[in-house]
């Protein structure tokens, strides 16, 4: 499946609230979801553009996907944050005074919900209205355009095969629809053609990008019963397990899929049940962790990459996360 057609609204202040509510409701019919739940994507968008306003100066994002019977919102910021979540989830409290009673608004209204806050560093809320199957593979993140109205040159998929989760993540050269072109052919390559390895997956992506400017592409295989994930990359899309014993970063090599890959290997790695697979674009600064944020990675796989697109997004540049657990969602407390 793929997961990355992503509209992003920057919050800058409150006449954004507008557009985000407008948004939110054309996805919830887009996504076919019933009157009542489109009547709360507005209510939601608007409270979270609203926090993200008043509490955050503007520093902050919204992001809405739509899929069938399902809307996704993320919203984060990098305001104050929350000392005290559990009172602000509370009814009733509301330090900004907005309608919907902030964080107690947005656990009725949405599906489900997951929310992190870190002191001094911000503020992530995801939360999904519709039908999100429990025993879906645990897997999930952004891929984001530099220019919120043009194609993104980043795209990512992901699928499973006898309970082995692979996922792509390109990264097409350059800019705008050619680079879209490029990333969306090698998404295409690995949801089209037979199970493969890593190495075998990013030959079919090579030969798949030849008409194309080419991409940096990587791939990840989970497997959670060897407990091991294998890997293999070309260009700058980095990989990396991230675990008790803290982060590792692996092996990838220089070059363009499509023109330039002299080398295609593959890596295998240890990878325990909690742990996590991060593949990133280089939109995101190398020099990110999770260490800052306590709990942070025990959290929903989409609060984890909206967390490292907020702390470490460089801002010239297409940016996409892709975070992943090994089996499939709530497997693992």
């Amino acid at each position: 499946m793929g997961l990355n057609a992503t509209i992003r609204l920057r919050i800058q202040d409150l006449s954004g609230v507008g557009p985000a509510r407008r948004a939110a409701e054309r996805l919830a019919r887009e996504a076919q979801l019933d009157e009542t739940r489109i009547g709360r994507a507005s209510i939601l968008v608007s409270e979270l553009a609203t926090n993200i306003a008043r509490h955050a100066a503007g520093r902050g994002s919204l992001a809405l996907r739509a899929s069938p019977g399902l809307l996704t919102v993320a919203a984060w910021d990098a305001g104050p944050g929350i000392a005290d979540l559990a009172r602000a989830a509370r009814d009733g409290f509301s330090t900004g005074g907005t309608a919907g009673t902030g964080l107690g608004a947005v656990g009725r209204l949405s599906d489900v919900v997951d929310v992190t806050s870190t002191p001094g560093a911000g503020t992530v809320i995801t939360a999904w209205l519709g039908h999100r199957p429990a025993d879906a593979p645990d897997v999930d993140g952004l891929a984001l355009p530099i220019d919120d109205d043009g194609p993104c040159g980043d795209a990512f998929a992901t699928r499973v095969d006898d309970g082995v989760m692979t996922i792509l993540l390109a990264d097409g050269l350059g800019h705008g629809p050619s680079a879209a072109e490029a990333s969306d052919d090698a998404v295409a390559s690995l949801l089209t053609g037979p199970r493969r390895d890593p190495a075998e997956v990013l030959a079919d992506a090579h030969a798949a990008l030849r008409h194309t400017r080419g991409a940096a592409v990587s791939v990840a295989c989970l497997d959670p019963v060897r407990g091991e994930v294998r890997f293999a990359g070309v260009g700058n899309v980095a990989g990396v397990v991230c675990g008790a014993g803290g982060a590792r970063a692996m092996a990838a090599h220089n070059g363009i899929v499509g023109h330039q890959a002299r080398r295609l290997q593959q890596f295998t790695y240890p990878l325990g049940a909690r742990d996590l697979v991060v593949l990133h674009s280089d939109g995101v600064r190398g020099a990110w962790g999770l260490d800052a944020h306590p709990g942070l990675m025990r959290r929903e796989a989409l609060t984890i990459a909206a967390t490292i697109i907020r702390d470490a997004e460089r801002g010239r540049d297409d940016v996409s996360v892709v975070v992943a657990r090994p089996g499939p969602r709530g497997a693992v407390a």
